[in-house]
Parts: structure tokens; C-alpha cells; sequence
């Protein structure tokens, strides 16, 4: 079980260090200022992170990719620590809006 846990462990590792690279190349220096422009301030970092994970529905993929542009140098840790807030903030919220009953206002939402 050991050798097993360590085994995944480093696939884990290789394959961030793999995104990093991959973002880094791909990426460039444009998103790097983009991402630069949209966290400038810890509360906007944790709007973006919350609007992110609603639209994808998940915190999990939204912090595996902040992960990413962490270990590319994209973001610094205090960027990513506002954005992984609004993560959470934002899967809170995907949970409140499906738990509301909003029979009566859907033909307005779609609208």
C-alpha cells in the first residue's frame, strides 16, 4: 500500500510539474498579465474564483488549475489563495441556488 501511495504521488507530482510547463509555454507573458490585471486585489481575486466556479461548477477543477498556473509562475501564492477562497465561496453558492425552489421565477431567468 506504501509503494502504491508513493507510486501515485509522484505521477501526481510529474504531471503537475508537466501542466506547469505546458502552461508556461503556452501561455506566455499575455495571460500572465491578464491574470495579473484580474487578481490585482485580494477581493477581486476571490470574485473571479467564485464567478469561475460557478460557471464550471467546481471547486476541485478550479484549484487543480490555480495549482497549475501557481507552479508556472502565472500567479503568485497570494493571488491563488484569493482565488481558491472564492472557489469555495462559489461552490456555497451553486449548492444555494439548487437547493432554492425558483419554480415561480424560471420563465423569467430565461428571458
Amino acid at each position: 500500500m506504501i509503494i502504491g501511495l508513493m507510486g501515485g504521488l509522484g505521477l501526481f507530482l510529474y504531471g503537475m510539474k508537466m501542466m506547469g510547463d505546458g502552461l508556461e509555454n503556452a501561455a506566455g507573458s499575455k495571460l500572465k498579465f491578464i491574470l495579473n490585471k484580474v487578481t490585482a486585489n485580494p477581493i477581486s481575486s476571490v470574485i473571479i474564483g467564485t464567478i469561475v466556479t460557478i460557471l464550471m461548477q467546481s471547486s476541485s477543477a478550479t484549484t487543480v488549475m490555480v495549482i497549475g498556473f501557481v507552479n508556472s509562475g502565472l500567479l503568485n501564492l497570494a493571488q491563488a489563495t484569493g482565488i481558491i477562497m472564492g472557489a469555495n465561496i462559489g461552490t456555497t453558492t451553486t449548492a444555494f441556488l439548487v437547493s432554492m425552489n425558483i419554480d415561480a421565477i424560471v420563465p423569467i431567468l430565461i428571458f
